[in-house]
């Protein structure tokens, strides 16, 4: 897996030249390995962690511990990824390369996992699978993995505040918490011992600078870290249960929250005398319900808001519920748990299961109480959004787009969604990004022909993947969850478009994949989708879900397994017919055919309980017999394998062994210490040897050797498969876990019972490391050189085998990587691809993982799938009817329904029969009964007289109570028997395999061509990488901006009048016969609403073409209005008309648009790659078309060749032409063979009714006989001969066809040949001749041709790989550039920030001082107003004064006076108020006395008294208008005054936008001098461009310079594009002028038409004047005319009248109804009370004479009873045999005491009395 950190090596390269001290710990592994012991190695990893060496001299450990903790860690220090990550583990001195597995994507995502979607930037996503991390890019749908570095799995992850780091919390022992540095992703920091097995969540404090995290079972421990420098600072014991989650409160890094299973606890770092401590309080529930807590937020002062299971929230207050709240009318806030709450924007948001996220008033919580004892408060959300129907919301996440509120949101039923939560007019849908499976993944099957894949889980989807192109391509959701899936064979469907899929409930349905582009496009049709999938045909073999699927080896029979303990037998070339059905011991788990190397097609089926059957292929009938009452199938020939454990036995031997060798190596040792000894000593040296060996022997006391232990339940069969005919292979869990056993049927006998025999398999392999995780899952690669197995811990093992050896005999060297997680990943699905180049895993954590496989030929380039074309007439298919209850009968029930049903009709009839002379028995008794009533009381019987025997009755009743008694039991044992059952996991299949090539080798000569190896595309591909240091928008394009911006105001600002579609009264039922009246109401509601409908359509026409006007005028433009672009492109014109300068130039100004930063240069580069990528993919599908040509060729020269013998058979020997070779497909382009393989591992059978033969005791104790004394440990001797398959004998029965047809013909008698006959036989010769060159000439002429396009495409190949070199060259320099625009990308930043603040803020200037403006303009014009509306008075007044009037000097002085009026003032302003009026006073006085002077001296003016003879009116008129100039000119006044204010701030704002103009010019210059410093220095890179000769014009003196350091390399497309510019500016030049001729031309004649329009619209007024006075006599308002409307309250009125008038009409005719029904039930009361009385007094009369019959019965009962009787006689007789027996036990016991009073005496038996047997006891 060498891909996953190829990403970052040029990233780390500088980075890890500082701060090279190694911080990585040494992993040791401790195993214990002996030789064939079963012994597992250990699981977890044993991790030593070495202290990191920041001193470079030795010192003491004290020494060095101390200055350790004094120094610092560096803050450009970094890990090394490739050191510290997990690698596989390989068998050593085994030579397979680490890399023998690489991932290459990823489509599961394990959804139900507790914050697992976490969002690093904008476009960046990560989340955990298995034990990878991925970082998915939501834009481009790329992925990278980062590996774990225990190989245990990942817990939690988390990420830092400010999105620069993220943290990688793991599994295992002792787990890391390793931090990444984001987006060079290098490891920075790793924290150890921080928790025991794993981390269950990690959080930042608000500012990045803590970590904390909680550990899972089983410690639980808390611990706050100082992650920079790797410190723990405080650590505790969080709680006794599952802890969730813990957070920091943002407002303060001091107190911390934990909550999880029944607990939430609050935490405070407290600084105690002892130092600082965590202190934590646990909150207590009180009169609340316990329960576990998902989501809570911490608010700002202190108090903590919590969610709870059911829904509602709790508001925490010092360790107490201080409220629980909820919804209106008591509902809970959501249904079910809420899973987070968010604060956002000062509103709180809660994420909730039931699919719902609600938005709540922060200011109601904070501040919610309790109002009553219950301890709830109603509240009401502001905002819901509901996802969806079938959404289960985990967690969110807000993604950091400025101005928008969009989530990303976990949703635990399979999917990501993106969430708008900003509750607008443009609020958008929300979206479902990507969707996955939902829980385990129980099937897996690949395409026998492409790169598809299908998958199905218990979530009830079916999903098709694309897995080479990495792309999901169709889904299909059904009822129930899906259980078993295979792909059907092409032998079955040679397009390879069909899928069999077995359900949950029984159900197997076959589907059909097709590309739906190849389908008839329709007009409006919506987007079509790269695949589709059709329902084809449904069937429902089996009552329980179907576990297992499998193709015969010739795809004539498909068999499905079920835990009905039932395989079903399908007929596929008769649409799946029902050919029967076995029963089987248990539970099936997996169906395997024989491979095409066995002589016979057998199947092989698996049951969990231990159980392995062998069944024959099943008899076909060509006729279906109607009259089976079942299908099931009992007379096949089955052979059943029962396993039994063999484990101990395994284990006992292996330590035989051991202690074997032990005592000969002491033996050795002894011997050589007594040589020793006697060299040394002599006699005395052996005495004493001979003494220490006593002692020896005596303290050696040798241990038991290890029981044999057989478990009392069967260990589960996990998977198996064929080895040879007979033998196979099986994994099993449980005890008998960590071997592979190789079994062997016992010969089919019929009379053995298959549930008590027990065998044992003859040999096994053991498997290392597999005590406690079995093998649940193996494949093979096509030539059998690779065993893929998948492990109970997400581990994929892949063993090296030797081509056929179905022994394993040398299964010793694998490769072993952890892949899934490792607590729950188990591995349900592993499958190569069709030409082996892919793996596929899937597991039970929801993860599907793709890998490639490791070839040291073949060169693997990015390829598609392609998706099969669409049958001919698909889409006119009708689509069957599909069998959605799972209580419909499956195909057996159906058919014994329909027997018993056939049954019961003809019980029926005999029950009618039964019934009809029970009711005759009835009445005879009942006709008794009156007999009886009618005979006298003293001789009538009583009712209890006629019970034949009352214990019959108690007998019945005690029957039946224990028959339910035992049927509770059965059921009772069956309903935990299948409960038991639902726990347990089910295994996945293998399917059959076909070659594929790589090279492409050429006929006749030695050319071959190979495809490219795509590596994966770089992170730069089709991405693009937010950046702060975007260019300012230019003046034209925000004017553009504005610009469209108000026009959207102006639109928005328009009223918006909806016309009501619906009436004001709602209708009546629809659904219902209408009476008359209903029809009146309806008809006048419908006139109403017509009348409204028609003013409101007039009123919103009027309306809209008002505002079509308002609109039209706005658009106008002024008479000095200029283009901006053209005043834009003027000024460009300016600066850069005849400017080229170089980019090296100093002066080099760098345009807007030129501009690169690191950003858009990631985007060239991944622009280049994706092109790359392309013409790459591009070629491998050329070369794959060329191998397909060369399949197609070869298959028709063996057609002509075939042809060419039969022609050569018909010739004689010496005109026959030498027949050309048949070419060959080589190894590298289409494997040899092809395997199907079940890899279906599935759950538990039961087989109720199975009989097996008695095995022979000869063979069995002479096979044990041979096996004892290690007889597991030798191999099995198997025969090699060869199998002639069934395609062997069909091409040699094929072959000889052509050689028996020529004897055939000779049979007959030999005639000689007549002149005609020779004549047609020459003429035969001569043609064959003909067509025998002819066919030649056609094999050469195929084989020339292909070899022609070979080097064709060939030499097409290696012009690409120049073109690729070249791209390899430009994009090393790209990369360069790139890193060099990283290091200026900051500051560029900065100084772009600067500009575009100082920018923003003159814009905001420039929009107040506009706005200043047009205030100004305003006043100015109410100034205008107010003056005309003064002029306006005088002159209305002068006219009211008329002519000659010789008051008129007197009324005008009167309204010109001025007066001192008084104004409310405020209290405070008085005294400045009163100065001013005095003031004004004063004026006013001396104006006044102006006016006066300038009148008669004479005369006096008062104001207050009309003059004798003046006209009182006008008087009273002049001093009205007076006080209306007097408010005009106070009017006048104010606004003059705020003209001022305005004139004052228009003056400071525009010096303020003098000095921001300044500041951004200087701002502009540094920016601008910036990207020179930039430019110059990435024209500093060397760039490596390769020319030829022809390409050099610089040449001084004829010949080409040695130094070319001073050339300028240039384009020739942009010397062209320079050289074409000098004369398209002469063009636009002359264009330009005649352009100006013209618009002058258009600007006059514009001006001629606008005055014949004002004369057309002066005429038009005039017309419609006179019309309007034609018609009304005057001139009116045509709108007030067209919105006149109807009395709406009226006609209201009149149509509640009608309809009260109908409601009583029908009031009254319900109660008569009533009153009819009352009567109608008391006649038939009365009826039946008539016919009652009736009854009674049959029975009388025959009661009557049933007891005059008892009594005469009674006279007659004592003759049976005289003399003696029999059954005394038959019991004095056995009485009498009874003594007799007792007194012979008597005597027989009296010897007996005798014989025991003697010494020595003998104990007998007792006598047992011959007649014992047949005594019986009394009394029955």
């Amino acid at each position: 897996m060498k891909e996953d950190y190829k990403f970052l090596e040029d990233a780390t390269e500088e980075t890890f030249t500082e701060g090279r001290e190694s911080r990585l710990g040494d992993d040791d592994y401790s195993m214990e390995q002996l030789e064939g012991s079963s012994s597992s190695f250990q699981d977890d990893y044993v991790e030593s962690i070495g202290e990191s060496r920041y001193v470079e001299t030795p010192a003491p450990d004290s020494e060095r511990a101390e200055e350790e903790v004094k120094k610092k860690i560096s803050e450009n220090f970094f890990y090394d990824y490739a050191e510290l990550i997990s690698m596989p583990f390989v068998t050593p001195d085994s030579n397979i390369p680490l890399d023998l597995l690489t991932l290459v994507h990823s489509f599961g995502y394990d959804c139900r996992k507790r914050a697992n979607l976490k969002l690093l930037d904008s476009s960046t996503v990560m989340y955990i699978a298995g034990n990878q991390l991925i970082l998915l890019n939501l834009k481009t749908k790329e992925q990278i993995y980062l590996r774990s570095s225990s190989g245990r799995g990942i817990g939690v992850i988390g990420v830092h505040p400010d999105k620069t780091y993220f943290t990688v919390a793991e599994k295992g022992v002792f787990p890391k918490i390793i931090i990444y540095e984001y987006p060079s992703l290098r490891p920075y920091r790793i924290l150890q011992d921080g928790t025991e097995l794993a981390y269950a969540y990690v959080d930042f404090n608000y500012d990045g600078t803590l970590l904390a995290s909680v550990g899972s079972s089983p410690d639980h421990t808390l611990t706050i870290w100082n992650w920079k420098e790797e410190q723990p600072i405080l650590r505790t014991k969080a709680f006794s249960q599952e802890v969730f989650k813990v957070t920091f409160n943002p407002e303060d890094d001091e107190q911390l929250t934990t909550s999880g299973s029944g607990h939430i606890k609050f935490w405070e770092m407290a600084l105690t005398f002892t130092g600082l401590k965590l202190q934590g309080s646990l909150g207590r529930f009180g009169k609340t319900a316990t329960t576990d807590i998902e989501g809570y937020m911490e608010l700002p002062d202190g108090k903590v808001l919590s969610g709870s299971e059911w829904g509602n929230m709790l508001v925490w207050e010092g360790g107490l519920i201080k409220v629980e709240l909820c919804r209106a009318a008591r509902k809970s806030c959501h249904q079910g748990p809420i899973n987070q709450i968010v604060l956002d924007e000062g509103e709180v948001i809660t994420i909730g299961a039931d699919g719902c996220i609600r938005i709540w008033d922060f200011e109601t919580i904070d501040t919610a109480d309790t109002i009553d004892e219950t301890g709830l408060l109603e509240i009401e959300p502001i905002n819901e959004l509901q996802v969806g129907k079938h959404v289960k919301l985990f967690s969110m996440i807000k993604m950091s787009d400025m101005g928008n509120n969009i989530w990303l949101a976990q949703d635990a039923n399979g999917a990501i969604w993106k969430l708008d939560l900003s509750f607008s007019n443009i609020t958008q849908d929300p979206d479902c990004l990507f969707s996955f499976h939902s829980g385990a993944i129980e099937a897996l099957a690949v395409s026998p022909l492409t790169y598809l894949m299908a998958t199905t889980a218990l979530d009830c989807s079916v999903r098709i993947y694309d897995f080479a192109g990495k792309t999901p391509l169709a889904q299909m959701r059904f009822k129930q969850g899906g259980t078993a899936l295979t792909w059907v064979p092409r032998l079955v469907s040679y397009t390879g478009a069909q899928i069999i899929v077995g359900f949950e409930d029984g159900v197997v349905r076959i589907l059909e994949l097709y590309d739906p582009k190849g389908l008839t496009v329709f007009a409006g049709r919506k987007k079509i989708s790269d695949a589709d999938i059709n329902l084809k045909q449904v069937f429902k073999p089996h009552t329980a879900r179907v576990t297992a699927l499998a193709y015969e080896r010739d795809g004539e029979i498909l068999a499905t397994g079920s835990r009905d303990q039932t395989v079903f037998f399908f007929e596929v070339e008769k649409d799946y017919k029902p050919i029967g059905y076995i029963t089987t011991p248990g539970p099936v788990c997996q169906l395997v055919w024989s491979s095409v190397s066995h002589p016979e097609s057998t199947l092989l089926i698996f049951c969990e309980n231990g159980y392995v059957l062998e069944t024959p292929f099943p008899t076909i009938k060509e006729e279906e017999d109607h009259d089976a009452v079942s299908y099931e199938i009992k007379d096949m020939h089955i052979k059943c394998f029962h396993f039994s454990s063999v484990k101990s036995k395994i284990l006992r031997l292996i330590e035989i062994e051991k202690r074997k060798k032990q005592k000969e190596l002491k033996e050795k040792e002894k011997e050589e210490r007594r040589k020793q000894l006697a060299a040394e000593m002599k006699e005395d040296g052996e005495k004493e040897f001979q003494v220490e060996e006593e002692e020896e022997e005596e303290r050696e006391e040798e241990e038991p050797l290890p029981e044999i232990f057989i478990p009392s339940t069967p260990c589960r069969i996990l998977c198996g498969f064929y080895s040879e005919p007979g033998k196979f292979w099986v994994s099993l869990g449980g005890y008998d876990s960590g071997f592979l056993y190789h079994c062997e049927f016992p010969p089919y006998e019929k009379s053995i019972n298959g549930t008590e025999k027990k065998d044992e398999p003859f040999d096994f392999r053991f498997l290392e490391d597999t005590e406690d995780n079995p093998i649940h899952t193996i494949t093979f690669s096509i030539n059998q050189d690779l065993m893929f197995c998948g492990m109970q811990n997400g581990a994929i093992r892949v063993y090296i085998l030797s081509q056929n050896n179905p022994s394993l005999t040398n299964m010793v060297d694998y490769w072993h990587f952890n892949l899934h997680d490792n607590n729950y990943g188990c591995v349900k699905g592993i499958s190569t691809s069709f030409d082996d180049r892919f793996l596929v895993t899937t597991g039970a954590d929801s993860n599907i993982f793709v890998f490639t496989i490791f070839s040291e030929f073949e060169l693997m380039k990015a390829i598609k799938a392609k998706v099969p074309s669409p049958r001919f007439g698909i889409e006119a298919e009708p689509i069957p009817e599909d069998i959605e209850d799972p209580k419909a009968y499956s195909i057996e029930n159906a058919r014994r329904k329909r027997e018993h049903d056939k049954l019961m009709k003809e019980v029926e009839e005999i029950k009618a029969g039964k019934r009809e002379k029970l009711k005759a028995l009835r009445n005879e008794f009942q006709q008794l009964l009156e007999m009886n009533k009618e005979l006298p009381k003293h001789m009538q019987f009583k009712r209890t007289d006629f019970d034949l025997d009352s214990k019959i009755r108690a007998e019945i009743g005690r029957k039946t109570a224990h028959k339910i008694q035992q049927v509770e039991k059965e059921l009772a044992w069956e309903k935990e028997k299948h409960q038991l059952g639902l726990t347990k996991l089910q295994n996945r299949f293998r399917d059959s395999l076909e070659s594929d090539t790589i090279v492409v080798h050429a006929i006749q000569s030695d050319h071959k061509i190979s495809s490219y190896r795509l590596v994966k595309p770089s992170k730069y591909s089709k991405s693009k990488r937010p950046s702060q240091s975007e260019r300012r928008t230019s003046k034209l394009e925000r004017f553009e901006k504005e610009g469209a911006g108000r026009k959207d105001s102006q639109k928005d600002t328009g009223e918006s009048i909806n016309v009501p579609e619906e009436s004001i009264i709602d209708k009546g039922k629809k659904f219902r016969p209408k009476t008359l009246s209903e029809i009146m109401v309806e008809n006048q509601i419908e006139k109403t609403r017509k009348l409204i409908l028609k003013a409101e359509r007039a009123q919103f026409k009027i309306q809209q073409r008002r505002k079509e006007w308002e609109e039209l005028y706005k658009s106008k433009p002024q008479d000095d209005y200029e283009d901006p672009k053209d005043v834009q492109a003027i000024k460009e014109a300016q600066l850069y008309m005849g400017d080229f300068n170089l980019k090296t130039s100093p002066d080099y100004k760098i345009p807007e648009h030129m501009r690169v930063n690191a950003a858009k240069k990631e985007e060239e580069l991944g622009h280049l790659d994706s092109m790359a990528h392309s013409k790459k993919m591009h070629m491998n599908k050329c070369i794959l078309s060329l191998r397909d040509l060369k399949v197609a060729v070869i298959e028709e020269i063996q057609c002509l060749v075939q042809e060419l013998k039969s022609i050569q058979s018909t010739l004689h020997i010496s005109k026959h032409i030498p027949i050309p070779e048949i070419p060959q497909i080589h190894p590298e382009e289409v494997p040899e063979k092809r395997f199907h393989y079940d890899e279906e591992i599935l759950l538990n059978f039961k087989q109720e009714h199975m009989t097996i033969q008695d095995e022979k005791p000869s063979e069995m104790e002479q096979r044990r006989s041979t096996g004892a004394g290690g007889g597991f440990l030798k191999l099995s001797s198997g025969k090699d001969g060869d199998l002639t398959t069934r395609d062997s004998l069909s091409r040699s029965s094929k072959a000889l066809a052509l050689i028996v047809d020529t004897p055939k013909l000779m049979e007959f008698e030999k005639a000689d040949p007549i002149d005609l006959e020779l004549e047609i036989m020459k003429r035969d010769e001569i043609k064959h001749v003909y067509m025998q060159e002819y066919l030649t000439n056609r094999i050469k002429e195929l084989i020339v041709t292909f070899d022609a396009e070979l080097r064709l495409l060939r030499h097409q190949k290696l012009k690409l790989d120049i073109q690729m070199k070249l791209s390899d060259l430009h994009h090393v320099t790209l990369f360069q550039e790139m890193l060099l625009l990283k290091n200026f990308e900051k500051q560029e930043n900065i100084l772009q920030e600067r500009v575009n603040s100082l920018d923003k803020e003159e814009q905001d200037m420039q929009w107040k001082i506009n706005e200043t403006l047009k205030e100004m303009e305003e006043k100015k014009n109410e100034i205008t107003k107010l003056q005309d509306q003064e002029k306006a008075l005088y002159a209305g007044f002068q006219a009211a004064l008329g002519e000659n009037n010789k008051f008129t000097n007197f009324l005008m002085k009167v309204l010109k006076k001025r007066i001192k009026r008084v104004k409310k003032k405020e209290v405070e302003g008085d005294a400045d108020e009163e100065e001013d009026s005095d003031e004004s006073s004063e004026e006013e006085s001396s104006l006044e006395s102006d006016e006066d002077e300038s009148g008669s001296d004479d005369e006096v003016f008062d104001d207050s008294i009309c003059p004798t003879n003046c006209d009182v009116g006008l008087f009273e008129l002049a001093l009205q208008l007076r006080e209306k100039r007097l408010d005009i000119e106070e009017s006048l006044v104010e606004e003059k005054k705020i003209i001022d204010n305005l004139k004052k701030e228009y003056d400071t704002l525009s010096k303020k936008v003098k000095i921001v103009a300044t500041n951004l010019n200087a701002a502009e210059e540094a920016l601008e001098a910036y990207q020179r410093e930039k430019q110059q220095r990435l024209n500093e890179l060397l760039v490596v461009v390769p020319l030829k000769l022809h390409q050099i014009e610089h040449i001084v003196f004829g010949e080409i310079p040695n130094d070319l350091s001073g050339t300028l390399v240039f384009s020739n497309h942009s010397l062209g594009r320079l050289q074409e510019r000098i004369r398209q500016l002469h063009e636009e030049n002359s264009k330009q002028q005649k352009l100006n001729k013209e618009c002058r031309e258009r600007r006059k004649q514009l001006i001629r038409e606008k005055r014949e329009m004002a004369k057309t619209i002066s005429k038009m007024e005039e017309t419609v004047r006179q019309l309007m006075i034609s018609k009304f006599g005057r001139v009116i308002d045509l709108e007030a005319l067209q919105t006149l409307s109807v009395n709406t309250t009226l006609e209201e009125l009149k149509i509640k009248k009608l309809r009260k008038e109908l409601s009583n009409a029908k009031e009254m005719k319900m109660w008569e109804e009533k009153i009819a029904q009352v009567r109608w039930e008391l006649m038939m009361k009365t009826k039946e009370h008539t016919k009652k009385l009736h009854q009674m007094n049959d029975l009388c009369t025959e009661k009557k004479k049933l007891d005059s019959r008892l009594n005469t019965l009674q006279n007659q009962q004592g003759n049976a009873f005289q003399g003696p009787r029999k059954a005394d006689i038959v019991a004095r007789k056995k009485v009498t045999e009874l003594i007799q027996v007792q007194a012979e036990k008597i005597l027989a016991l009296k010897e007996e005491i005798a014989l025991l009073r003697k010494k020595g005496g003998l104990i007998l038996p007792p006598i047992q009395p011959p007649q014992e047997k047949e005594m019986k006891p009394m009394g029955l």
